[in-house]
């Protein structure tokens, strides 16, 4: 057994700190508080190349793995992108060209890839639903086939980064979820043109209020008579679960990096604070009621981490990965959740005070215990199929 990450993911921590380097929390602090989208930073990791690990060499890009783009997304969010910003790097690098990289077509491959790995377009992803929420095998947004094309009606929520994308990975039924047995089967991913569907008035999108993660806007979407070529479908027709699959799984393994990032961020702004603040005449990281929980904190995040970079690795193999990368979701949410939550006693009143990020890095800690997939399913998951536990449902 080996735990020391390969050069190809030292390499990738290297130059993704370096990048973020230029950019100190006060540049994340304004983003958030603007509600804007961290165009630099993005910019500046599209000249790097670093929007490009997942892309295959012969497309242009790094020819790297998960392992290398879940080092990048941790380092990333370590910077101060925190967790909710740090899913600027989830969008097109792992939902879009993981995904195009391993089931798209060679003509969508040769079409799209290129683009990914410079930055020139961007990708989101459209799963769930107002009715189906974490049920995603009960979305009921159909596709229905009209000779070359397939017509596409329904509506989908939470979806992130639809104004700057301009490709939708839309996750469809074309087999109603009450006929298909069993019921994986019948889904079909589709490839949609955002521009192109909002100009024709087949696809509308509303911003959602949101308490925190503003730098990536989150949106419902609205799907109506909506017309996609069939030569759009990723992977099969009827048979999108593989491909959903090696996006949820990923989705996961990513934000339990960012998870990760964030919890470290918060950590160091609790350390630093402890060691400066005086009260009684001695800093108050002295108190082993202060020191004693945020070392707590660090022994979790390092382990959350041993089970992200292992998920990552099964993927990358080709091995079976989902409880893994359940229970690196569940580990790293959980250690970003504690790690903030522990900043922000440790600062007292003046969390409260936007001076410091610690607000931010509560309210984007908070979102990974409920999304992409809650921590109550993830344990359901780990009794059930694991443990062999009676279903609940």
């Amino acid at each position: 057994m080996d735990f020391t990450l390969p050069e190809s993911a030292l390499a990738v921590q290297r130059g993704v700190t370096d990048v973020c380097a230029r950019y100190d929390l006060g540049y994340w602090q304004r983003c958030e508080s603007e509600k804007r989208w961290p165009q630099e930073v993005w910019d500046d990791l599209a000249r790097g190349g670093w929007l490009g690990l997942a892309v295959p060499e012969e497309y242009g890009g790094g020819g790297q793995g998960l392992l290398e783009l879940a080092v990048a997304t941790e380092a990333l969010s370590a910077s101060g992108a925190a967790g909710g910003s740090a899913f600027t790097y989830v969008l097109t690098p792992g939902f879009g060209a993981l995904t195009l990289a391993r089931h798209g077509s060679p003509r969508q491959r040769e079409e799209l890839l290129p683009k990914l790995a410079t930055g020139e377009v961007e990708t989101c992803f459209a799963l769930t639903e107002p009715d189906a929420g974490s049920d995603s095998l009960g979305i009921s947004t159909f596709a229905r086939r009209d000779g070359d094309e397939f017509v596409v009606d329904g509506r989908k929520v939470w979806i992130t980064g639809v104004q700057r994308a301009t490709w939708m990975l839309l996750v469809t039924r074309t087999v109603p979820a009450a006929e298909a047995k069993p019921r994986s089967h019948g889904l079909t991913v589709l490839l949609v043109n955002v521009p192109e569907a909002v100009a024709a008035g087949s696809l509308s999108y509303r911003p959602i209020p949101k308490m925190g993660a503003n730098t990536t806007p989150s949106n419902t979407v609205f799907v109506d008579g909506l017309r996609v070529p069939a030569a759009n479908v990723v992977g099969e027709v009827d048979q999108g679960s593989r491909v959903l699959w090696d996006i949820l799984n990923p989705e996961r393994i990513l934000l339990a990096a960012g998870g990760l990032g964030a919890a470290e961020v918060a950590l160091s702004v609790a350390v630093r604070y402890a060691g400066e603040r005086e009260v009684f005449g001695r800093p108050i990281g002295a108190n082993q009621a202060v020191a004693f929980p945020l070392a707590q904190v660090k022994a979790k995040i390092e382990l959350a981490r041993l089970m992200v970079h292992k998920a990552a690795w099964l993927f990358d193999a080709g091995l079976p990965c989902g409880t893994e990368a359940g229970i690196a979701k569940l580990a790293a949410s959980q250690a970003a959740w504690e790690a903030a939550d522990r900043a922000f006693q440790t600062l007292g009143g003046m969390a409260y005070s936007l001076e410091y990020p610690v607000a931010r890095l509560l309210a984007d800690a908070r979102i990974g215990k409920v999304a992409p997939v809650t921590e109550e399913l993830l344990l359901n998951h780990l009794a059930t199929r694991v443990l062999g536990l009676p279903r609940s449902f």
